[in-house]
C-alpha cells in the first residue's frame, strides 16, 4: 500500500499519467499531477483521486523549464509537505524522417521527455533525501529500446531516459532512493489514436494494444517494490522481447 505517500506525476491529466494517479490513489497516495495545459482534464483527475479518500492537487507546469518545475516542487512542498515518489511520464512526440525533421521539432522532444526529467528528478531529490526515501519511475519506451523509423528524437530520448535512470540509481540508492523505468509498446492513449490499431496488434505477441491501466499497474509494482532499482521493465505486449 501506498497510504502516506505524497506521488508526483508529471502529464498526469489524460492516458497513461492518469491512470496511475488514479491506481495510486486507490492504493492511498496523496496526488500532485503536473500537466501542461489541459486544465480541466487534469481537474477531472484530481476529482476522481479525492473520490478515493485521498487529496488530489493539479499545478501547471512545463517540465521543460527548469525555473518552473523548481518553483512548483516548491509548491507541493508547501501543500503537501514532502514527496516520496515521482514519476516522470510527461512526454510529447514531433515525428518525422531525419532527412527532413526540424530542428526544433527535435529540440521539442528532447526538452520535454528528457530534460524535463532531468529538471524533476533534480528538484525532487532534496524532498527524497529529507524524507531518507524515495522512488523515481521513468516513463521510457520500446521506442528507445528497438528504435523507431520516423522517431529519431522521440526514441533518443527514450534512450536517453534509460541511461539517466541507471545512473541516477547508482547515485542515489546509498540515499533509499530507487529509480527505476517503465518501457511501454503501443498503448491506446491520445498519442496513438492515429495508429491503425488492427494492424498494430498483428505484430504484438499479445495480439493487442496495452491499456493505461497495464501501465498503471507496472507503476504501482515498482512503487512498492523495495528491493529493485536499476531496472526497466517492459510492458509491450512482448514486442520487443
Amino acid at each position: 500500500m501506498l497510504t502516506g505517500k505524497t506521488a508526483v506525476i508529471t502529464g498526469g491529466s489524460r492516458g497513461i499519467g492518469a491512470a496511475i494517479a488514479r491506481a495510486f490513489a486507490e492504493r492511498g497516495a496523496q496526488i500532485a499531477i503536473l500537466y501542461a495545459g489541459r486544465t480541466e482534464a487534469a481537474e477531472a483527475v484530481c476529482s476522481d483521486c479525492r473520490a478515493l479518500g485521498v487529496n488530489a492537487l493539479a499545478y501547471k507546469c512545463d517540465v521543460a523549464s527548469f525555473d518552473q518545475t523548481k518553483e512548483t516542487v516548491a509548491a507541493i512542498r508547501a501543500d503537501f509537505g514532502n514527496v516520496h515518489i515521482l514519476v516522470n511520464n510527461a512526454g510529447i512526440t514531433r515525428d518525422g524522417l531525419i532527412a527532413r525533421m526540424r530542428e526544433e521539432d527535435y529540440d521539442a522532444v528532447l526538452d520535454t521527455n528528457l530534460k524535463g526529467t532531468f529538471n524533476m528528478t533534480r528538484h525532487c531529490s532534496g524532498l527524497f533525501l529529507r524524507a531518507k526515501e524515495g522512488c523515481i519511475i521513468n516513463m521510457s519506451s520500446v521506442s528507445g529500446l528497438m528504435g523507431n523509423a520516423g522517431q529519431c528524437n522521440y526514441a533518443a530520448a527514450k534512450a536517453g531516459l534509460i541511461g539517466l535512470t541507471k545512473s541516477a540509481a547508482r547515485e542515489l540508492a546509498a540515499k533509499n532512493i530507487r529509480v527505476n523505468a517503465i518501457a511501454p509498446g503501443f498503448i491506446a492513449t491520445d498519442m496513438t489514436a492515429s495508429f491503425a490499431e488492427e494492424t498494430i496488434a498483428r505484430s504484438i505477441p499479445l495480439q493487442r494494444m496495452g491499456r493505461p491501466e497495464d501501465v498503471a499497474q507496472a507503476a504501482v509494482f515498482l512503487a512498492e517494490a523495495e528491493y529493485i532499482t536499476g531496472e526497466v521493465l517492459r510492458v509491450d505486449g512482448g514486442i520487443a522481447m
